[in-house]
Parts: structure tokens; sequence; C-alpha cells
């Protein structure tokens, strides 16, 4: 089979924009965000987290634990990247564990990303290496980061990248005319 048949095509022009279903686990209902995620801005600067500026294409989820929210992820777009910050998770309700109401916010923007014309996302790690490893992330130099999403405060850099297009680009050797090897 040719590798171009393989790869998916860019949506047909026209076909409605794939909206996410809501999703319930451990009585936590996390659903996608609409119109520039107000409550899950406001989670990000009570818990001190960085909050990317309110771009149109943002991919946002949140958590609710009855009509308390609960939790929070935000992905700002550049091209065919994405940067996701958060999860944020604050007060999950008995019996959910903050680790996996995380993964359950992420889970849902890896999906949105394999839907949409994303291929790559990249994060920062803030301690859930686990959960970054358990949905295919894996750890990245920063001087790969596209030129567009650099500069997000935070250490450390993991990205998930979509099958089949695992190659990484090359930065540019520091000094046009330097000879690597000899002197």
């Amino acid at each position: 089979m040719p590798r171009s048949a393989r790869q998916p095509g860019p949506p047909a022009a026209g076909s409605a924009p794939i909206v996410p279903e809501p999703r319930t686990w451990q009585g936590v209902v996390y659903r996608p965000c609409q119109g520039g995620a107000p409550a899950v801005r406001q989670l990000f600067q009570f818990a001190g987290a960085f909050t990317p500026d309110l771009e149109p294409q943002e991919i946002a989820w949140e958590a609710h634990a009855g009509d308390r929210l609960v939790g929070g992820v935000l992905c700002e777009r550049r091209g065919a990247h994405g940067f996701i910050h958060g999860p944020v998770v604050v007060d999950p309700p008995d019996g959910a564990e903050p680790m996996e109401v995380a993964a359950q916010l992420v889970g849902p923007l890896v999906d949105s990303a394999r839907a949409l014309p994303l291929d790559a996302l990249f994060t920062r790690p803030q301690g859930l290496d686990r959960v970054w490893v358990r949905l295919g992330f894996v750890p990245m130099p920063e001087a790969f980061v596209p030129a567009a999403l650099r500069g997000r405060p935070g250490s450390g850099l993991h990205v998930w990248r979509r099958p089949g297009t695992y190659a990484v680009p090359v930065p540019d050797p520091e000094g046009e005319g330097r000879r690597r090897g000899r002197r």
C-alpha cells in the first residue's frame, strides 16, 4: 500500500467540526470547553499556573464533580503543533485520584489532536511523567520546539507525535561555515 494511501487527508471542505462527547469517570464529568474556557482560566489563575493568551483555535477540557469545577487543561495551537498547559486539578471528589483526573483531562486532548490536523503536542512534565508516558508522550530536547511555541515557562519537555510524523527536524548548527569534527 502506498504511504500516501495510509495517511489520513485533511477533512473535506464543509464537513462539520468534530465535537468530542463528554465523558464520565468515577463521578467526574469531563467535557470540552466553549468560548475561551473562562472557568478553566480562572482555575489556572487560582493555582498560579501559566495561562496562554486566548486564541480562537484553542482546545480546552474541564472536569466537574456535581456543579464544582475540579480540573481543566488548555492547548494552544500554532499550525500543525499544539502546546498543552496544565492539567490543573483541585479538590477532586472522594474516590477520584488526582493523577487519574489529570489523565482523563489530557486523554481527550490527544484524541482531538488525532481528529484535527495536529502533528505534535508539546507539554511541560510538571511531575506527571507517568500520565504523559501512558498517553504516548516522550521526552524531547527544547531545541526541537517550533519557534511559534518557544518561551513557555517551565523546564523539561515531552512531545506526542501523530503516528507517521516521526521525522525530527534538525536545528540549524550554530555559526555558519563551522565544520564539525575538524579544526
